[in-house]
């Protein structure tokens, strides 16, 4: 009786169950000849995966089922454990992500994409799936079919162009697509709505496609927000066929400004240089004054634009109250060193500038000065 190579059927476990390959060649042969723990794994992986791209994709898109980790069950720390032969950044990704939520010592840009992620979001990540495999010489084949010859994990614009097939070509609705990619029907809907918009940009000669594809992922996230939604008047709620076409006709000229502001144009940057300045693009394209800065300017910048839209101001309250924290912990022992030099010219330097924001604020310089008397 012949024994399975890669099982056929999908299991799912908790993100702790599931271990790091300590035998992955990706870690090199230096690092896999020490049998490294997980969390040596895990710092390697952190600093050598580029995981940031795709913890933000599971957030947005949850872990598709044909994503599915392929695993072994070998010994580690003396017992079986379910470890992962193919799909480690994949783990690595969610790992870090779920370490980030618990508030444990990260790197600062995975302690922002924590705080984007809510309860829902984070719940369905709980449980990924796998397949098993009988050994490790079952998945050399696979390695050698997906990593030598050439075949890769689906980029964002290859996820949303198969989602526009099933809908375009099999008639598929947005729910029959979610139960059938293992995804959510938003998450589908707005899949496709994004494919059908970089269709529509394919049309204008002044949009380089390949960047857009290239970083389609911006693109994606920046349909959720009002911003653009209102823009290039776009409905996202449109059933398939309604969003054949998102952007109407009389918006096109709008389209080709916002393609070149997302992606560059020519030897020109990209206004938006990454995902994460995406919410305040479309800040950014609520501000009339704003847009027509955007619309006019040769060369804008995509600072200028969202001091415009007043998008600094919770930015520089944030400098303020940082300043007021910190000056109110140095208050309780301020008192010891009044002989001080250098702490009698920094606190000249804060008074100076404590001054300058009173003058802002008149009403409360009255107020504090009256409760001073």
């Amino acid at each position: 009786m012949n024994k399975m190579a890669i099982s056929e059927t999908i299991e799912r476990a908790k993100v702790d169950d599931l271990y790091l390959d300590p035998r992955n060649p990706r870690l090199g042969r230096r690092l896999t000849c020490s049998n490294p723990s997980q969390d040596v794994i895990l710092q390697w992986m952190l600093e050598n995966g580029v995981l940031e791209e795709l913890a933000v994709s599971f957030i947005e898109s949850g872990f598709w089922t044909q994503e599915a980790l392929i695993v072994v069950e070998e010994e580690i720390g003396r017992r079986r454990r379910l470890v992962v032969a193919e799909g480690n950044r994949r783990l690595a990704a969610l790992k870090i992500l779920f370490a980030a939520c618990r508030g444990e010592d990260v790197p600062p840009r995975w302690v922002e994409i924590a705080k984007s992620v809510n309860k829902n979001q984070l719940k369905r990540l709980e449980s990924v799936p796998f397949v098993r495999a009988d050994s490790r010489k079952a998945v050399q084949a696979y390695h050698g079919f997906r990593n030598v010859s050439g075949i890769k994990e689906w980029n964002p614009a290859e996820k949303a162009e198969f989602i526009a097939h099933l809908i375009d070509d099999e008639g598929l609705s947005y729910e029959q697509v979610a139960r059938l990619v293992g995804s959510k029907a938003p998450t589908v809907r707005q899949n496709y709505i994004s494919y059908r918009i970089l269709l529509q940009m394919e049309k204008q000669d002044e949009i380089s496609i390949q960047r857009v594809e290239d970083r389609f992922s911006v693109l994606f996230l920046s349909l959720r927000t009002e911003g653009v939604q209102t823009y290039l008047e776009i409905d996202m709620r449109a059933e398939p066929g309604k969003a054949v076409r998102p952007v109407p006709r009389r918006r096109l000229k709008q389209l080709a400004n916002f393609a070149c502001w997302l992606f560059g144009h020519g030897d020109d940057d990209p206004l938006v240089r990454d995902s994460r300045q995406t919410d305040d693009f479309g800040k950014i394209l609520e501000s009339a004054k704003a847009v027509a800065y955007l619309e006019r300017a040769e060369r804008p910048t995509f600072e200028r634009a969202y001091r415009m839209a007043g998008g600094d101001e919770a930015e520089t309250a944030k400098h303020i109250e940082r300043a007021a924290d910190e000056v109110e912990e140095a208050l309780g022992t301020a008192h010891l060193h009044k002989k001080s030099k250098r702490l009698r010219e920094s606190t000249e330097r804060l008074g100076r500038h404590v001054l300058q924001l009173l003058e802002l604020f008149p009403g409360i310089k009255r107020d504090l000065l009256g409760k001073g008397e």
